[in-house]
Parts: C-alpha cells; structure tokens; sequence
C-alpha cells in the first residue's frame, strides 16, 4: 500500500521534468507515509528534495490539534522552520501575495469520505486561487478509509441553497470518493480551467475500508481518533446540530450520543428492533469534555460496530435522531454552531444535511420515521454516474456466483 507521498518521495520526477522550483504544501500533521506511520509527509517531500518553501493549513491547524470551528492562526512550523499560512481562520483560501513565486501547491490531507468534514473543502479553495493565479496543483492522493464503492453512498446530495463550508458542491454525505477524485470533479464541474493532477496511490481497491489495509489509524482531527468514529461521522455529526452530545473528548467520541435526560436503554432497545445493518446499538455513559454537557455524566446510546462492510452511518443516525425526536420531544432542541466558518452558527442542520427536507421530516413526524423514509432522505440520485466519470481506481468485479 502506498499514498501518493509515498509515491512521490520515492519518485519526485512524478510532478513532470523540468521540475517545479517553487512549491507550497497543503497539509496537517496526520498526514503520515503509508510505510512509515511516525514519519510526517512534509518532512519526507522536504528530504527527497522536492522544494516546498511555504505550508498551508487547513481546520484543527498544520498540528491536526485545534479545537472544532476554531479560527486558527498561522506562524512557523517547529518541524521545518517553515513558514505556515492558516486556510482556516481570516482567510479560508490562499491570498495572491501567498502564491506569490510559486510554480504550484501540494495537497496531502487524510480526508475521512464525508461531505461536511473541511479538509476536502480547503482544497477545493485552494484550486480555485490557484486556477486563479495560473498554478497547478497537485493532490497526492489517499485511499477514502470508509471504501469507495457506489452501494455505500448515502445522501442526501447537498442542495445549491445550502451550501457553505460544510459543503460547495452537490454531493452526498458519504461519497465514496477519494480527494484526489474529489479535486477532478469539482474541476470538471466547477473550474475547467483548473490545472489539478492527482498523484495516485497503489494497493487500494475500492471495496477495502480502513481495517483492511493493515495500517494504523493516525487521528485526522481531535475527535476522530479512531476509525470507528470515522465510520459513524457522517451520521452522527447531525447531532451537532442538536442539544445532544456526540461526546467530545470522551473515549466514544461520534460512537455515541448522549445528554444527562436521555432514555438510553428505551432508545438502544428500538435501535436494535430497527435491525441496522452492521451495528449493535447499546446503553452507554460519557462525560464530554466539551459542547453541550461539558463535564456532565451523559446517559448515551453506543453505535457499537460489528461489521464495518455493512455500516451505513447515514441511516442509522438518523434513525436515532428520529426515535429521540418522538422520545423526547420536549427535550430535543435544534441548536446553532458557530465557527471561524459560520460565526452565527445558524442553520447548522441545513448546512449537515445539505437540504431541511431531513428537518421538516422530523418536525412533521408523530411517529419514528420507518426505513422507506430514511431511505428517502439518504438517496442520491445520479451521483454513481457523475462519480463514475471521475473515477481514477477500478471498481473490483466480483467473481461468478
């Protein structure tokens, strides 16, 4: 298995001949070699020789450590003396005076396959103004660790009134895609005179999630530390638009969701009716270290994972989030989430979802919504088609029966 870093370090004549002299780096801390889990890629391109003279950070910071939403700051980095300019705080895309004498700019940033997480975004901003400036950009791609087949995709597909940082382009929830694929959908569709290349990865097909690529799990933002809570994101980061705690700084941080009023055991039991493909849903405790219920003890439902393959988070979060909306509908408030993003923090379930249809689906439900409703809200309509065009690994044709 190899990330395109790997690639590239091994093999710098990869970004063409004559080489670029001048380059800057979009990247984080978690971005690892594939070989060398304890070695940073940007130490690795710097030691092979590629001229990286400027770093460019996305949310959680060039330390992958910065608080959720927090606007960060830019400064030196201790690791390479160089220079960090933050994509995630003043500004959220690189300014012309920081392009300024580059030939182009690196991306290696471990996204985690889920619409609303930023890093796919910064990248996105960073096309633009390179397109802008008449800069290349290169992504050394890596594998989406929630696998890139069509049958896991969930929507909803992000509707144009609702976009935001959370989401600048009409796909779904969980996309299957890589951000290296990402990158030439968002210039097929949106900036055709993007110059972007995708430094491909080997070894990964597109039915392995994580687990199965016998690599560890660097945590790619302080409350996704595992893969477990990457697999659940997409589903239950919807809670962050509620009065619910999703358990930050717990040890079941997005595995759980919890508030000191809520009835786990009656919710885990009709959880398990559901049948959810994958899960065994189960009465928890947490105390978050932050966001609603800081320091207090949560009673909490656990989505604990039994088959990562049949998992789908979308679903199964907001057929929580729908038993707990009749359970509790005297509790349930809808809440705002400010960030360095969206400093009023309104709207904050639209801009998750990418559409209110989920909102007015529950607020107008007396009854728990049943699998053919959910099934509703999480389709995609026309996205395996649009994916398919930019796909740059093959799909695995499954043997004979």
């Amino acid at each position: 298995m190899l990330f395109g870093a790997d690639r590239l370090v091994a093999d710098p004549g990869l970004l063409g001949s004559p080489g670029p002299r001048r380059l800057a780096l979009l990247t984080n801390d978690a971005a690892r070699l594939a070989r060398d889990a304890d070695r940073h890629t940007r130490a690795a391109l710097l030691q092979a020789g590629l001229p990286i003279v400027r770093l460019f950070s996305p949310e959680h910071g060039l330390g992958a450590r910065a608080p959720d939403g927090a606007a960060v700051a830019g400064g030196t980095d201790s690791l390479t003396r160089l220079p960090v300019v933050s994509l995630y705080g003043d500004a959220m895309r690189p300014s012309p005076e920081a392009l300024a004498g580059l030939d182009g700019v690196l991306c290696d940033l471990p996204d985690i396959g889920a619409r609303f997480y930023t890093y796919a975004w910064t990248m996105t901003h960073v096309v633009d103004a390179c397109a802008a400036a008449g800069l290349k950009v290169w992504i050394l791609d890596r594998p989406n660790p929630l696998g890139g087949l069509m049958e896991w995709v969930e929507g909803p597909l992000l509707e144009p009134a609702h976009a935001s940082f959370l989401g600048r382009h009409t796909i779904p929830i969980r996309h299957s895609l890589t951000l290296g694929e990402l990158a030439s959908l968002w210039r097929a569709e949106t900036r055709p005179d993007a110059d972007v290349r995708v430094v491909l990865c080997e070894g990964w097909r597109r039915d392995a999630l994580w687990p199965e690529l016998g690599l560890p799990f660097v945590p790619t933002s302080p409350a996704i530390t595992r893969f477990e809570a990457a697999l659940l994101y997409p589903g239950t980061c919807l809670f962050e638009a509620t009065n619910l705690s999703v358990g930050r700084g717990s040890p079941l941080s997005f595995e759980a969701v919890g508030a000191p009023w809520l009835q786990a055991t009656t919710l885990a039991a009709r959880l398990v009716a559901r049948d959810l493909p994958g899960l065994a849903p189960e009465p928890a405790r947490f105390t978050p270290a932050v966001g609603p219920h800081a320091g207090q003890g949560c009673e909490a439902v656990r989505m604990r994972v039994l088959d990562p393959q049949r998992v789908r988070p979308v679903a199964a979060g907001i057929a929580l989030l729908s038993e707990i909306a009749v359970l509790h509908r005297a509790e349930l408030r809808w809440a705002g989430y400010p960030t360095a993003a969206n400093p009023t923090g309104a709207g904050h379930l639209e801009r998750l979802a990418g559409t209110d249809a989920l909102r007015r689906a529950l607020e107008a439900a007396t009854a728990p919504l049943d699998a053919a409703a959910i099934g509703r809200l999480t389709a995609a309509p026309g996205w395996s088609e649009r994916a398919g065009r930019v796909a740059l690994y093959p799909t695995p044709v499954s043997p004979p029966q």
